[in-house]
């Protein structure tokens, strides 16, 4: 076999290997559920922590967590830990109303606010016993939006041309194909004030506000967590210590309190691949989950 000739087997044994690893990696990623370790046993009180690290685009593992910690005799209250900047108005919605049902059961919940808890982050923070931010952290964020994109120029320029047969009128509304008709528009935005409706209605509702008084902040707009202390959309301040503390004086435990958390399993392919098999799983919830309509704060980057 001539020296080229190996070359080119060379070549091409790497590529399927690599073609190969890839495909198991995505494979694994699909494959991989949301089940955690199981939390090893335990005696005494405790306060229990959940995290939401991330923008919100499902609410099945926070959901499955809160259960599980307000059905466990030794979990003494639950500490919320937010650190996302909104998501899906469904799914925050869903996580909301979860941290209802655990405050409402009699499980005290303190949420903690980290760098970032803004639009569905605080949307879901509405539902604890007490809310607990940084000085610095942004939070507010309260509105709605919703966003598609439209290619139609962009074909046009392609020489691409898109046929859409319909049962209705509104049947393709938000069609990237086409420009949005006047109606279209009027449409859209009701709907966007019904969902912006449903925020404000909550923030006034659990933070024992005017509804006038929170429409004057709900537009959009971000403010610190000292800003949010003044106006009264957060509790108090503090940091993530401090709201365990707070958590287990709730839960009636004496002392410092001992917490218990779950841990995530790491599987091979993420030992061997770090970061970037977290940023695929991420790329997917994205991509699976993600909604048009979102309470969400947009950031410049």
């Amino acid at each position: 076999m001539s020296r080229t000739a190996k070359w080119i087997l060379g070549i091409g044994v790497a590529l399927c290997g690599f073609i190969a690893l890839f495909v198991i990696s995505v494979l694994s990623i699909m494959g991989t559920s949301d089940d955690s370790d199981d939390v090893p046993s335990f005696s005494g009180d405790r306060v229990a922590l959940v995290e939401l690290n991330e923008p919100i685009y499902s609410s099945g593992e926070i959901v499955r967590q809160l259960k599980k910690y307000r059905h466990n005799r030794g979990v003494k209250a639950i500490v919320f830990r937010i650190e996302s900047p909104g998501g899906g108005v469904s799914a925050s919605q869903e996580i909301y109303e979860e941290v209802k049902k655990t405050r409402d059961s009699g499980t005290p919940v303190v949420v903690s606010m980290g760098s970032v808890a803004a639009s569905g982050g605080y949307y879901v923070a509405c539902g604890a016993d007490k809310i607990v931010a940084n000085p610095g952290t942004l939070t507010g964020s309260i509105g709605v939006i919703f966003q598609f994109l439209q290619f139609e120029d962009l074909m046009k320029k392609l020489g691409v041309e898109a046929s859409t047969f319909k049962s209705g009128e509104l049947k393709d509304i938000g069609s990237p194909f086409r420009k949005t008709t006047p109606q279209e528009r009027a449409y859209f935005q009701q709907l966007v004030e019904d969902v912006y409706q449903q925020f404000v209605d909550v923030v006034a509702k659990e933070r024992k506000l005017k509804e006038s008084f929170v429409r004057k902040y709900a537009d959009g707009r971000v403010f610190s967590g000292r800003q949010a202390v003044a106006w009264g959309f957060v509790d108090t301040l503090g940091t993530y210590e401090d709201a365990i503390a707070i958590a287990g004086t709730m839960g009636g435990i004496r002392g410092t309190p001992k917490t218990i958390r779950e841990y995530k399993r790491r599987t091979f392919l993420q030992d061997l691949m770090g970061e970037t098999v977290t940023d695929l799983e991420r790329m997917k919830d994205e991509f699976l989950h993600q909604s048009a309509l979102q309470y969400r704060m947009r950031t410049p980057y």
